[in-house]
């Protein structure tokens, strides 16, 4: 199995996330099966069926992020020397060079992106585009919208 890129803030959400399924989600679906249960015949019970829902989705989640914590290549952005190349972990800060409008992004795995964050996956058309690429250089990204031309302003390891 490849390895699963991730920062150390991402690992850590994702020991915390099965932490709490582990220890609040999976005792509290027990305890609704188990009400469900008593209330007799399960065939018409509602309660049971979603109960029985939800257990499903929280032990594909947990079997999910043990396997990701399984292979997890954490990386340390703090810790990078890429020698102001744009690489896994790094911040970039970019501007759109027909209008002039300054993004900041930062590289991340899958599980950690959030655009609103500024956190854009490694596998996006953005971050495909920047990995490799240093201060000064421009790139073109093709995006859904067309075509987008950055200049790459300043890169960052934190």
């Amino acid at each position: 199995m490849a390895t699963f890129p991730v920062t150390t803030r991402g690992f850590e959400a994702l020991k915390a996330e099965l932490h709490k399924l582990k220890t609040v989600e999976r005792p509290w679906v027990i305890n609704a099966i188990s009400e469900a249960r008593a209330q007799g015949d399960l065939s018409e019970n509602a309660d049971y069926d979603a109960a029985k829902e939800r257990q499903g989705f929280i032990e594909g989640r947990i079997a999910e992020i043990e396997g990701k914590l399984s292979v997890a290549q954490v990386i340390d952005p703090s810790t990078l020397d890429a020698g102001g190349k744009v690489v896994f972990g790094s911040t970039v800060e970019l501007e759109d060079e027909d209008t002039g409008a300054k993004v900041t992004y930062q590289i991340v795995g899958e599980d950690e992106a959030d655009l609103k964050l500024g956190r854009i996956n490694i596998s996006s058309p953005i971050a495909r585009a920047l990995i490799g690429k240093e201060e000064g250089d421009s790139v073109e990204v093709q995006a859904p919208g067309g075509t987008k031309h950055y200049e790459i302003v300043t890169v960052r390891y934190e």
